[in-house]
Parts: C-alpha cells; structure tokens; sequence
C-alpha cells in the first residue's frame, strides 16, 4: 500500500479558511432563502431542489441520496404533495413498484422563487465588491469548478 504524501500545512491553512469562508456565503444564501413566504422547511426545500434536479426520481433513491429512513421520506412526500408542490408520476413499466416524483407546476414556481431570492442576495452582495474583488472571484472560479470536481 501507497502511503500518500504529507499535505503542506498551507494548503491545511487554505482549506481551513476556504471552508469557513464557504460555509458563511451558504448560510446567509440559505437565510435568503428561508425569508421566503412558503413557509416550507429547510428539508422540504432541498427535496424540492433535488426532485427539481432529477426529475422522475424514486422516493427510495431520494431517501437513500438525502440519507433519510424510508417512512420519514414518504412523510416529507406526503406532506408536499398535500402542499401541491409535488406529484408522483405513472408507474415505471419496467417495475411498477416505481413510481417517480416530478414536480408541480407551483412546486416549481417555489423553487424558481427561492432561487430567484438567493440569486439576487448574491448579485447585490457582489456589486458592492471592489471591481478587482470581482474579478479575483472570477477568476477563482475556474479553481473552484475543478476542486469540485
């Protein structure tokens, strides 16, 4: 077995800081999001987010990917279908005990509003930058992309 080799303690330091740094941006992103008059909570919004990313998604691979116990999932998709955010779509023919969760057209709106909100914090917080701040984050952006992929 390969031992990797030793992290230089200024990449630790780099890691540390970017980490922190990221995690206020996502908290007050999040914050936005929340002053929102949907009344939803937070869980419900990222089930929202994600069956909006991958339409037709199971309710067990949305509980195994959120890493929620199967009759708590199913309670989080009852209560947004009640909402009329979310509906199931027809059975998989291929194994009809499958049926996919897509969502509505209000559900869809909610979403587009939150994200609405949260991107016009953002645009406001970075037009107040410095013009070489946003240029740095520009170009930080290409790293960020690649550390993340």
């Amino acid at each position: 077995m390969t031992k990797e080799p030793a992290i230089p303690k200024e990449a630790i330091a780099l890691a540390d800081e970017l980490r922190t740094a990221l995690h206020h941006v996502f908290r007050r992103i999040r914050q936005e999001g929340d002053s929102d008059p949907h009344g939803l909570s937070l869980q419900h919004k990222l089930l929202l987010s994600t069956i909006s990313r991958t339409p037709g998604i199971g309710v067990a691979e949305l509980a195994r990917l959120e890493k929620l116990r199967g009759p708590t999932m199913s309670g989080h998709i009852k209560a947004l279908e009640n909402a009329g955010l979310v509906r199931r779509d027809a059975p998989n023919p291929e194994d009809r005990r499958r049926v996919g969760l897509l969502l509505t057209p209000q559900g869809a709106a909610v979403i587009e509003d939150i994200r609405s909100r949260r991107l016009d914090w953002l645009a406001r917080r970075l037009a107040q930058l410095q013009p070489e701040g946003a240029q740095a984050l520009r170009d930080a952006i290409q790293y960020l992309n690649e550390i993340g992929e």
